[in-house]
């Protein structure tokens, strides 16, 4: 299966890059990684989060047909891992829309943003709105931490120092993922204190991933229906078309100057995506694909998930996506040097450094060293197994009831690429993939009604299986 055109394009037209500030405070990973060895366990965090954690209503607003309610609380993480959140994202806020006239029970689905969802409109306007007249069901909206921007006054869990949606930081992925486990885990807990049943979560694109990582740490069977994502975000940033938005120059250089990575960091990965690098005829066939439709030459074959002009453009609704895009820089004979290959080894091959345990070894001395040629592949790499670390699903606790899940893909999704990696029906034996024709970009355009379908069937599915579960 190819990649869509139009995924392709749309990415061309963005401009700002992921990952400006590199891969973060060396420190800082090195906490998120421990945590996640806590809440990727479903049973060494069961009692993280108390079953009273403080939940607050602060305004209320009643419309036609549903009362919309503005919520927040503190989110759990900062109590576990002091600091690493930044400060604006500390308080996590909700908006809670309720239809005033139920249909069957008080079911909940909770919808977690992708990147660029700036405060609750999108999906407030798409998805919660229209599933009120539809199925007389709530929706619970969060605000992700780093990704959520309301107005000049409040900007609410969006650093000051963030450019948009651009994460700064490859640890600032990790943090929203541990933050969004433990935020979903509050909710839930004060949904069921309330008396709402059945309760589900949801999420496009990047809110597909961290709704999915959310139930692996829910100790009950819940539906879940996770929209244009899959069970990696490895190969998003170095693989899919969102790779050609990575600073892969500040990364690279960060990495080759400080050997606190290779020396220490990567002795904490329990998961060093050893799926990432099955890489058959199919992933070689897809980067041609790739390549050909982002006007590469062979000569810089394995840059594409590397600097590029091919990623300039403009940032308009860029809110859709997981992330948003490059600027552009660097000439290809600049890329040629950073990402060419002494060894012959193809970009999906796991270079000579790496050991039979994935661990990469040998130690950077002298500046020489930030221009060797394998410089570009080892730091693709080494993001591969940060990513992979803490948010690959096999690395996260199987969901109590796998029946209870619903994947809603594209066949030509150019930002969210399935080949090489596991799949998850691999992972989860048991869940549903509905596949949909088209891109990432046509389905987040054109069918917000199936990933509505898609919640209902689980829902239906859920109250069919465990009628008395409440």
């Amino acid at each position: 299966m190819g990649v869509s055109r139009l995924d392709v394009f749309y990415r061309r037209l963005l401009l700002s890059k992921l990952f400006i500030g590199g891969w973060g405070k060396p420190e800082d990973l090195k906490r998120i990684f421990e945590f996640r060895k806590i809440i990727g366990d479903r049973e060494r965090c069961r009692s993280l989060v108390p079953e009273d954690y403080p939940v607050h209503i602060n305004k209320t607003e009643e419309h036609i047909d549903c009362h919309i309610h503005d919520g927040f609380f503190i989110s759990p993480l900062e109590h576990f891992v002091p600091g690493i959140l930044p400060a604006e994202a500390v308080k996590a806020r909700f908006q809670f829309i309720v239809p005033k006239r139920w249909q069957k029970n008080r079911p909940v689905c909770i919808h977690l943003a992708g990147t660029g969802d700036h405060f609750f409109w999108r999906r407030r306007t798409l998805m919660a709105r229209p599933m009120v007249k539809e199925a007389g069901m709530a929706s619970l909206l969060l605000e992700n931490p780093f990704c959520s921007l309301t107005d000049l006054l409040h900007g609410y869990r969006k650093p000051k120092d963030q450019l948009r949606s651009s994460l700064k930081n490859v640890s600032d992925l990790f943090v929203m993922g541990g933050a969004l486990i433990l935020e979903s885990t509050v909710l839930l807990r004060w949904l069921e204190r309330e008396g709402y049943w059945p309760l589900g979560m949801t999420g496009i694109s990047m809110g597909g991933y961290m709704a999915s990582l959310a139930v692996t740490n829910w100790p009950k069977p819940i539906p879940l229906i996770p929209c244009l994502s899959w069970s990696t975000a490895s190969s998003v940033f170095t693989t899919g078309v969102l790779s050609t938005a990575v600073n892969w120059t500040e990364l690279e250089k960060q990495y080759a100057i400080n050997s606190v990575y290779e020396d220490e960091i990567i002795k904490l990965l329990d998961y060093c995506g050893a799926d990432s690098f099955r890489m058959g005829p199919d992933f070689t066939q897809n980067v041609d694909s790739l390549e050909h439709l982002l006007g590469l030459s062979g000569d810089v074959r394995a840059s594409v998930g590397h600097n590029s002009k091919a990623g300039g453009g403009a940032e308009a609704g860029q809110g859709l996506l997981i992330g948003a895009g490059p600027e552009g820089g660097g000439t290809k004979a600049d890329q040629s040097l950073s990402t060419g290959n002494s060894t012959g080894m193809s970009l999906g091959t796991p270079p000579r450094s790496l050991d039979g345990s994935g661990t990469l070894q040998g130690k950077r001395t002298d500046s020489a060293m930030c221009w060797r040629p394998s410089l570009h592949r080892e730091s693709t790499s080494f993001m591969k197994a940060v990513m992979d670390e803490c948010t690959h699903m096999a690395n996260f606790s199987v969901p109590v009831d796998t029946s209870l899940i619903v994947v809603v893909q594209a066949k030509e999704d150019a930002y969210i690429p399935r080949t090489g990696v596991l799949s998850l029906q691999e992972i989860w034996p048991g869940c549903e993939v509905r596949y949909l024709n088209g891109g990432h970009i046509s389905a987040y355009l054109f069918k917000q009604n199936v990933f509505r379908r898609a919640i209902y069937d689980t829902f239906d599915r859920f109250c069919l299986k465990y009628p008395d579960l409440h």
